[in-house]
C-alpha cells in the first residue's frame, strides 16, 4: 500500500481530486484547467522543512504567477491548522486537507517512512507539476524542501 502499482508518470492524466481548503471551499483540480498547478504534498504543517518548502514557494509565488501557475499545498493536518500555518508564515496559496490520505494513496505518495529508528506511514514529501491540459509536467517523489522549488520553476519555464 506504500505505493501505487503503476507511479504516476510525465505526460499521464494528473488524477482528479476534491479536498477542503483553508479558505473552507472545496477546490478540485480540475477548477484549474487552462492553468500550470503545483501540488506539493508535505507531512505537517508548522515543523522545520515543511515550512522551509512553504516559505520557498511563497517567496517564488510571484514567478510562479507569472507563468500562468498556481500552488496548492496538501496535507494530512485539518483546515484549522492549515489556517494557522497559512497566516503565520503569509502563505498566498491554498492549503488543502487530506486528513484520511486518499489523494496521497491517489499519487502514490503515502508510504512508510522510518525516524529514530521507528517505521510508520506517511506523507513522503514531494511536488507534481500540471500542465495547462491536466497531464503531469514533472514528478518529484522524496524530494527536498529546499529543491522543490526551484525544480518546479525550472519546469514551469
Amino acid at each position: 500500500m506504500s505505493e501505487p502499482a503503476t507511479p504516476l508518470q510525465v505526460g499521464a492524466l494528473a488524477p482528479d481530486f476534491a479536498l477542503p481548503a483553508d479558505t473552507g471551499e472545496t477546490v478540485r483540480l480540475s477548477d484549474f484547467r487552462g492553468k500550470k498547478v503545483i501540488i506539493y504534498f508535505y507531512p505537517k504543517d508548522d515543523t522545520s522543512g515543511c515550512t522551509t518548502q512553504a516559505c520557498g514557494f511563497r517567496d517564488a509565488y510571484p514567478q510562479i504567477s507569472e507563468r500562468n501557475a498556481v500552488v496548492l499545498g496538501i496535507s494530512p493536518d485539518g483546515i484549522n491548522s492549515h489556517q494557522k500555518f497559512k497566516t503565520k508564515y503569509d502563505l498566498p496559496f491554498l492549503l488543502l486537507a487530506d486528513e484520511d490520505h486518499t489523494v496521497a494513496t491517489l499519487y502514490g505518495v503515502w508510504g512508510e517512512k522510518k525516524m529514530y529508528g521507528k517505521t510508520y506511514m506517511g506523507i513522503v514529501r514531494s511536488h507534481f507539476v500540471v500542465d495547462e491540459n491536466g497531464n503531469l509536467a514533472d514528478v518529484r517523489l522524496k524530494v527536498s524542501p529546499k529543491d522543490s522549488v526551484s525544480y518546479a520553476l525550472t519546469t514551469l519555464g
